[in-house]
Formats: C-alpha cells, sequence, structure tokens
C-alpha cells in the first residue's frame, strides 16, 4: 500500500508574545511549501479563514504562488469551505493551478470549522447543511463532466442552476481530485463514500482511535456503494511539531500551540483548556498529538497508520505562530527523518 505524507498549515499570526503581519507569514509559507518539495513530501494543504489571527483568507491564490516554485508537490486546500463559494469559480481557480504546477492541484472541501465566510459572502447559517450538499453535487457534477468532457447541467435551490456549461482552462489531470474533509460526523463518512470520494479526517483532541466506527462506517459505505476498494482513500490530519528532543519539542510548541487553542476555546465557551496535564496526555502513546523527537513522532505515526488503515497522512504545523527557522527545521525533519523511519516500521509489520 502507498502511503502519502504531507504538511498543512492555517496560516497562524499569533504568539503569546503578539503577531506578525500577515504579508510576512504569507511569505513564509511559500518557503515552507518549497521546504516541503525539497525533502520529499507528497503534498502541501493550505486553510482558508476570514479572521485576524490567520493570514489565509485566499488559500488558492497562495497555492499559485507555491505552484511556480516548487516541482512535485501536491497543493491542496485545508480545506476550500465549499458552502460560501460558488463551485463554478472553485474549479476554474483550481484547474489555473493545476495548469501552473503541470498537473499538482486537488481540491479539499468542506464545511470550515468557523463560520465567518457565511455573513461575510451573504449566506444563511440556517442553510449550512443544504448549501454544502447542493454545491458538492455541483462540484462532483464539475468533476465527471470534465472527466468525460461533456457538459454540465445542474438544478440547484440554494446553488444557482446552470445550463449545458463546459469550463475552462482546460486541466492536465484528466479531472481535478476532489477531497471531502471532516470531523467526525457520520454524514460526512457515508457522504464521501457515497460519491466515491477520498475522506480526510482531522484530529485534534482526544485519540485516533476513537474514530474506528467512523473509519469502518466510510469503509463499509464505500464497498455497499459498488465504489473499488483498490480506489479506496482514507487521510489523517493531526497536530504535530518535531524537534531534535521530546524536551525541545515542547518548549518550542506548548506556549504557541496552548495560547491559539485557548484563545479559540474562550470563543467557543469551552475555557482555558489546553493545558500542560491535557498537553501531556495528547502526546502520550494514543493520544492526537505528533510532538517529539524523530524516533517518537515516527514509532507513534506507524502505529496509527497500521491500525487505522491510512493512505495520506498530513501534519498540521505550526499550530499559532512559531518562529519560521523552526518551522522549516520541522519540515525537514518529518520529510527527511520521520517519513523514512515510518516507512521502514511499516515494511518491518510486513
Amino acid at each position: 500500500m502507498t502511503i502519502e505524507f504531507g504538511i498543512s498549515s492555517f496560516g497562524d499570526v499569533e504568539s503569546p508574545t503578539g503577531s506578525v503581519p500577515h504579508a510576512q507569514r504569507l511569505q513564509e509559507i511559500i518557503e515552507e511549501m518549497k521546504m516541503t518539495d525539497k525533502v520529499g513530501l507528497d503534498i502541501f494543504a493550505i486553510g482558508e479563514h476570514h479572521r485576524k489571527d490567520y493570514a489565509v483568507s485566499s488559500p488558492d491564490t497562495l497555492l499559485a504562488a507555491g505552484a511556480a516554485v516548487t516541482k512535485n508537490i501536491r497543493l491542496s486546500t485545508a480545506v476550500t469551505v465549499l458552502s460560501s463559494e460558488d463551485p463554478v469559480r472553485v474549479w476554474e481557480r483550481f484547474a489555473t493551478i493545476d495548469g501552473i504546477s503541470n498537473g499538482r492541484a486537488e481540491i479539499m472541501a468542506g464545511r470550515g470549522s468557523f463560520i465567518e465566510s457565511f455573513p461575510l459572502f451573504g449566506y444563511d447559517l440556517n442553510d449550512y447543511e443544504q448549501l454544502f450538499e447542493e454545491k458538492l453535487a455541483l462540484l462532483v457534477e464539475l468533476q465527471k463532466g470534465h472527466r468525460d468532457k461533456l457538459p454540465v447541467t445542474f438544478r440547484g435551490e440554494l446553488q444557482h442552476s446552470v445550463e449545458n456549461i463546459t469550463l475552462y482552462p482546460n486541466t492536465v489531470q484528466e479531472t481535478l481530485p476532489i477531497w471531502i474533509a471532516a470531523g467526525g460526523s457520520p454524514g460526512s463518512a457515508v457522504r464521501a463514500a457515497k460519491y466515491g470520494l477520498p475522506l480526510m479526517l482531522a484530529v485534534i483532541g482526544g485519540s485516533p482511535y476513537q474514530f474506528r466506527d467512523f473509519i469502518d462506517l466510510y469503509k463499509r459505505t464505500w464497498v455497499n456503494s459498488n465504489h473499488k476498494i483498490e480506489d479506496f482513500q482514507f487521510g489523517l490530519n493531526m497536530h504535530g511539531f518535531i524537534a531534535d528532543t521530546n524536551e525541545e519539542a515542547k518548549e518550542i510548541y506548548f506556549p504557541a500551540a496552548s495560547h491559539m487553542m485557548n484563545r479559540i476555546g474562550m470563543e467557543r465557551g469551552w475555557g482555558s483548556t489546553y493545558t500542560e496535564n491535557y498537553f501531556d496526555r495528547l502526546t502520550s502513546e494514543t493520544g492526537a498529538l505528533l510532538v517529539g523527537d524523530v524516533e517518537t513522532v515516527a514509532q507513534k505515526l506507524s502505529t496509527f497508520i497500521r491500525a487505522l488503515g491510512v493512505t495520506r497522512f498530513v501534519m498540521q504545523t505550526p499550530v499559532g505562530y512559531i518562529d519560521h527557522e523552526a518551522v522549516l527545521k520541522n519540515i525537514e525533519l518529518f520529510g527527511t527523518k520521520v517519513v523514512p523511519r515510518v516507512k521502514e516500521l511499516l515494511a518491518e509489520e510486513n
């Protein structure tokens, strides 16, 4: 089984000591994409947010910049908030990135964990579910139409209808890959499987093992929907950070991550729960945080991949703003040390 490895970023700008300019963070992300490419990783994915603590509101624009300075990595979002987007424009923008990158663009569609885009673009939160259902249905029709070289007609209620349309530019790939991103809702697993789309699960708390039923539901629905099992893809996205020692990794990572997570927790009524004790639970053998030295992270990650049947793993890093040089070193260690070690550990099992 081939497993892909990559990096994702939200473009965090805030740390316990202040924030960096958005322009600086955008330029740093381009350097992070270049490092991800240099060390042989497979994918770089960028989140979409519309708030001051994240620099990226237009991830496809940033991906286009990265497409021009990288050679091999696939370029994706994490995620495109499809509920408040126009699927026609999404397709056109990613088809453009596909051309710039010579066939490396992907769309990762999701509903997002923040809701700022809804009022910003004039959408009603009461339509949250129906908006996503209709817009995803159109996006999948565009994918099929492009692959089969047929015009697309679609009838929508909240999403505008289209009649006999063909979109351009043409892509280098046969058609644009579409992933579905989910946070653990059973409905998301069923939806992705019925459409025959690969699924990326984000796990930021607790343990990945608590999602076994979710993964089983996705795989079972995939098979029952008559999709080929050899086409089955399941991805895992987790927070992580790698340094020379476990102590150094915690020293660099914990202040920024706890500051960011507690700030969001206060917004959502969770309180300040990201304590050192909580961090220690997350970095335990079964916890959903990959922070430590090369061997610690590799051993833990290989166990998750084997147990959950993961075909793509993406590490979200950093969480909160961390010094750019430390982030680059972390990506370098992930690509040159952790991933080869994970592959070695998985091969030993076989």
